[in-house]
């Protein structure tokens, strides 16, 4: 086992690793910029070493300055967290170059998975249902048109680097198709420094399902359930649930067995994974791999039982996983709603400023991951997340009646937050009786009005 890990993330990631760590009696080193001095991550950690000033490019992006970093404290290994490095190929294989090991997948997987179009072509020849669209990279407008009376409309034109919706664009008719590719390659040359496309047909009134595998380097894979991740606005994910009220055994079986086909297809080990869209008629399509532990993790930790975290590291360290997937036992229900600093009453405008009043809920079934304390500054610099909430329950009806529970008690004052938006979207009776899809939040009512 490691002596010393490195987290290179920030915020409850960056915390949630030190906590595995210290239960598996590893020495942790949190690194930081200069305005997060007084986060909870550094407070945590053994030690800690200021990497850069406040711009991700200076300090949580400067692989020259972690790497030093790692090598100045000892440490013998590097937990990327699920930041700007967790899917970086070139920094993991740096790592090894480093004699410093990369907790995460083979830097070949990283690589294949984070090409979109190749991702496409690697799972369809591993036999995973692929949507139907362009076999490779779609170089100029014409080609698209080409593709577009193949393919049939409506269509989504998608960055090859993409990932949270940036650089993706739904085309209804052959007249949006030049203006949509021209935006679509623009944002992506922007999120991702290269202009590189693919088109696919676009599933309406899909849900997305994912499926959380874990591999050792032994060869041996295992899934772990679904997360319904369906609550989302503009292909950012709101809140997360699993088991998901749309999939049945049957279904849930068929989802692992193309997932564990897809992990095997690309040589896979660490915590991953798959994402489907689910359509209405109960067929499923890959749309891409994660290579990292997702912000979501928490509710298939609760129904699993399984530290995915810890699992990461023992996995890293060259332990076999020790358990099949006759093993895996999935019990209950977990419902996760992301609070983040955005004000829902303002079209969803972040929101900065100094916790001015806080209170984390507890009681049965409840669980916090969140680097928040009162008087904490929130930086502008970053990602808007404040803390993950997580209900569980025997059923999804419990764990509805927790979360909002939870959420009546949460207070977190000083900043705005999606708290209000939560609140809204657990008494919207379509949610409750399970019947949504990813429009689902573009298209409700629902009453956000700060409380």
């Amino acid at each position: 086992m490691f002596k010393k890990v490195l987290i290179a993330d920030r915020g409850e990631i960056a915390l949630r690793v030190i906590r595995a760590c210290r239960e598996l009696g590893i020495q942790t080193v949190a690194v930081h910029s200069n305005v997060d001095e007084r986060s909870l991550h550094v407070l945590f950690a053994d030690e800690d070493v200021c990497i850069g000033p406040a711009a991700s490019e200076s300090s949580y992006r400067n692989v020259a300055n972690i790497i030093s970093a790692a090598e100045l404290t000892n440490a013998d290994a590097i937990h990327p967290g699920y930041g700007p490095l967790a899917e970086n190929a070139d920094f993991a294989e740096l790592c090894d170059q480093c004699d410093i090991k990369f907790i995460g997948p083979p830097v070949e997987a990283i690589r294949s998975m984070g090409d979109k179009a190749l991702a496409r072509r690697t799972m369809a020849a591993a036999g995973v249902p692929v949507i139907p669209g362009s076999e490779g990279e779609v170089t100029t407008v014409d080609m698209a048109r080409e593709l577009a009376v193949d393919l049939g409309f409506p269509l989504r034109l998608k960055a090859s680097a993409g990932g949270g919706g940036r650089g993706m664009r739904v085309v209804r008719t052959m007249d949006e198709l030049a203006d949509a590719w021209q935006m679509a390659r623009l944002e992506a040359r922007n999120a991702f420094s290269t202009d590189a496309l693919y088109m696919e047909r676009s599933v309406e009134r899909a849900r997305h399902i994912e499926i959380q595998v874990l591999g050792d380097e032994h060869g041996h894979l295992v899934y772990l359930g679904e997360r319904e991740c369906s609550i989302q606005r503009r292909h950012q994910k709101l809140l997360e649930e699993s088991p998901s009220p749309a999939v049945d055994t049957e279904l849930r079986e068929r989802l692992g067995t193309a997932a564990i086909a897809g992990a095997h297809g690309v040589g896979y080990w660490s915590a991953g994974t798959i994402e489907f869209l689910l359509d209405a008629d109960g067929s499923f399509y890959f749309m891409e791999m994660n290579t990292r532990i997702q912000v979501e993790h928490p509710v298939t930790e609760m129904v699993s039982g399984v530290d995915l975290v810890k699992e990461q590291i023992r996995i890293a360290a060259g332990e076999p996983l020790g358990y099949s997937q006759a093993d895996v036992n999935l019990e209950g229900h977990a419902i996760e709603c992301r609070i983040n600093a955005e004000d829902p009453a303002r079209n969803f405008i972040p929101s900065a400023g100094t916790i001015t009043a806080l209170h984390f809920p507890g009681g049965p079934g409840v669980r916090i991951d969140s680097h928040l304390y009162q008087g904490y500054a929130i930086p502008p610099y970053y990602d808007s997340l404040l803390a993950k909430v997580i209900a569980y329950g025997r059923d999804r009806a419990e764990s509805l009646a927790r979360m909002k529970r939870l959420l009546a008690e949460l207070t977190i004052e000083g900043v705005a937050t999606t708290v209000p938006f939560h609140r809204a979207l657990l008494e919207q009776p379509d949610f409750v009786a399970g019947d949504f899809d990813t429009e689902y939040v573009n298209n409700a009512r629902l009453q956000t009005a700060r409380s």
